[in-house]
């Protein structure tokens, strides 16, 4: 009998995984074909846009991004920062470069979520066309903001824009697999989920909504990943965000090993968390009576790679195991077919989209980079979820 059980155990662990790989590797591949015809939407009128950038104590990030900002609005455009539990010049500084501010002071409720909540509060006496949000260490490619107005407008839906993070020039392995890992999850996924005729996921700044839409979202919490909850909220509600690759929004990851962990560890903590709500949306079966909530559910379900890299090592190792003491095969076939496409998927789209990014000369730290990341997984899982809005310390060390 417990022969029979570890045979049924490995069968279906190696089937699961297999889920998430296979979903993987058909939006990457789906993702890295030529795009096709852009959406026609310069026949409307260009929407009037509000947009509103969170901050919490970014004194040394608001200037430039208040000015970015304002070199792409419109007649008519307005532009909110929500100086959120601030205990610096963030406010003062963006109402001198006439900006409009919103301060918020309540130290029990901090967060992203609670910042915009208090934004869209704030235009509902005048509302706008169109909102787009911006984080305050971000900055717009050029027209960036009118690609995201036209697109929102014309398809009613929300929209995401090419949201990127850059790495420093010879920058450590870790930030320069952060910026694959970026690029893969918030371009060549959404690409691909886009070419499906599948909606986006909510990848954090660039974001756009409807007015309509915007105001009625339940926007006060805490969520450490509030941005990728919101997508999936407004996907259950018959509004799926669309990928607009036209838009593109960037910001340099920090550059200090405390900044980085602390932002690496919110997101990890935030992502596992989301995880148990996502797994429990999969047994309800209104679910599966929407397929964009149910397309955006299984992505979102996607592991990070680092992690997906691990479940496949382990499950390999115990399947050949099994095998070795005379068990099943089937396990292990089904193991080596995904270690084999999650591999081929990775160097596929490090080769045509990556390089950059990842030099081959990196290449040979990977391993020591993942197994830095693994030993922060358990307590990112263990451990209670801290949802105050902490900032990330960008600040450049000395030399840099």
């Amino acid at each position: 009998m417990s022969h029979y059980l570890l045979n049924s155990a490995a069968i279906l662990l190696s089937v699961v995984l297999l889920i998430p790989t296979a979903v993987l590797a058909v939006e990457c591949v789906a993702g890295s074909f030529r795009s096709g015809r852009k959406l026609q939407h310069r026949e409307i009128l260009r929407p009037t846009v509000a947009i509103i950038v969170p901050a919490h104590n970014e004194e040394l990030q608001i200037l430039d991004a208040v000015r970015n900002i304002q070199s792409q609005m419109r007649k008519g455009d307005r532009l909110i920062v929500v100086a959120d539990n601030c205990s610096d010049l963030t406010a003062s500084l963006a109402r001198e470069a006439d900006a409009e501010v919103v301060e918020r002071f309540d130290a029990g409720n901090r967060g992203k979520g609670y910042a915009l909540d208090a934004g869209i509060r704030h235009l509902a006496k005048a509302p706008p066309d169109v909102v787009v949000v911006v984080d305050a260490d971000c900055w717009l490619e050029p027209g960036a903001l009118d690609e995201l107005a036209y697109m929102t407008a014309a398809t009613n839906r929300p929209s995401q824009s090419r949201y990127l993070m850059i790495a420093p020039r010879n920058a450590r392995i870790n930030l320069a697999v952060s910026e694959f890992a970026f690029l893969l999850k918030n371009r060549i996924r959404l690409l691909g989920l886009s070419k499906l005729g599948l909606p986006a996921q909510l990848t954090g700044s660039g974001m756009a909504f409807p007015w309509a839409v915007l105001q009625n979202a339940q926007l006060a919490n805490g969520n450490l990943v509030e941005d990728m909850k919101l997508g999936l909220d407004l996907a259950r509600a018959g509004h799926a965000p669309l990928f607009c690759d036209a838009a593109v929004v960037k910001s340099t990851f920090p550059y200090s090993r405390d900044g980085l962990r602390t932002q690496a560890s919110r997101w990890d903590a935030g992502r596992f968390a989301l995880t148990r709500s996502l797994l429990s949306a999969l047994t309800s079966a209104g679910t599966f009576r929407k397929r964009d909530y149910l397309a955006l559910v299984i992505d979102a379900l996607v592991p990070p790679l680092t992690l997906q890299a691990a479940l496949l090592s382990l499950a390999l190792m115990a399947s050949a195991g099994l095998a070795a003491s005379g068990a099943l095969d089937f396990p292990l076939l089904i193991c080596i077919v995904n270690v084999l496409i999650f591999s081929m998927t990775l160097i596929a789209i490090w080769w045509f989209h990556g390089r950059t990014a990842l030099p081959l000369r990196t290449v040979i730290q990977i391993p020591g980079y993942v197994a830095g990341k693994l030993k922060l997984y358990p307590q990112h899982i263990l451990a209670p979820v801290n949802a105050q809005w902490v900032r990330t310390n960008r600040d450049r060390p000395t030399g840099v």
